[in-house]
């Protein structure tokens, strides 16, 4: 299990539907409970993602590959694994913008199994974005250096404590530029201190031996790691938030 980063403003408990539980406990829950017991399915997902019940009521979303429609620029069955990848960067670059998330076996096989948050909802997310609030920085950044093909306004969480959490990273880690975000705002916005000491942290960790490296390895290609390593050495030189480009649609659709 990856070692979590003090952070007291963002590793604080994460809000549940039966209470808040801490980032190692809910990992330690998802890991050993027996068994999920779907209690409901996500209509509107394009892959399968079922609402499952764990140990002491505990909600998490299950996203079994098997559940995962075919796509033309990713490798097939490997959406989950890139969820389980976007929690790791985020947790050992101590950006703490990821729900505990974990690859385990489930009622349809293997898949991507997420905390449930108890969230304020998408109009404030909307809001948030409309406004260009700075909480939403730290997302902007990381989904820079993960190379977000997707980043709506849905797939943002935000919390009643000020925290935002960003969810469903499958379209993530390739080695084409390929970010699509509503999160331009900052788009040329000189890096803050701590923006670029994540990004060390980040280029420290990917080194040959870095353990970040090592975590990552049965989850993305070793091409895709060198390029995630090319993200971060080519974000901390430009010392800036990219630009959009127009070799790629920089916006998603729908927005939300």
């Amino acid at each position: 299990m990856p070692e979590l980063h003090a952070n007291p403003d963002w590793r604080g408990p994460l809000p549940t539907a039966t209470g808040s539980i801490t980032f190692v406990d809910a990992l330690q829950m998802m890991h050993d409970s027996p068994d999920l017991r779907p209690i409901g399915r996500i209509a509107e997902a394009s892959n399968a993602s079922f609402l499952c019940e764990i140990t002491s009521g505990l909600q998490v979303i299950y996203k079994p590959t098997r559940g995962e429609l075919p796509l033309w620029d990713f490798p097939e069955g490997s959406l989950a694994a890139r969820e389980v990848a976007a929690y790791l960067v985020s947790d050992v670059l101590a950006l703490g913008v990821v729900p505990p998330t974990i690859l385990r076996d489930g009622p349809a096989g293997e898949g991507a199994v997420q905390l449930w948050i108890q969230h304020e909802g998408v109009q404030r997310a909307v809001d948030l974005v409309n406004t260009s609030n700075d909480v939403l920085r730290r997302l902007a950044l990381f989904d820079a250096i993960i190379n977000n093909g997707d980043r709506k306004g849905g797939h943002i969480l935000p919390l009643a404590d000020g925290r935002v959490l960003g969810v469903d990273h499958g379209v993530t880690f390739s080695t084409e530029p390929k970010l699509r975000t509503v999160l331009w705002a900052w788009r040329g916005e000189p890096f803050s201190d701590e923006e670029r000491d994540a990004l060390t942290r980040g280029l420290q960790m990917l080194s040959v031996g870095g353990t970040l490296r090592a975590t990552l390895a049965p989850l993305l290609h070793a091409t895709e790691i060198e390029a995630l390593l090319q993200r971060l050495s080519t974000l901390r030189a430009a010392d800036r938030f990219p630009e959009p480009t127009p070799d790629w649609p920089p916006l998603p659709w729908p927005l939300v």
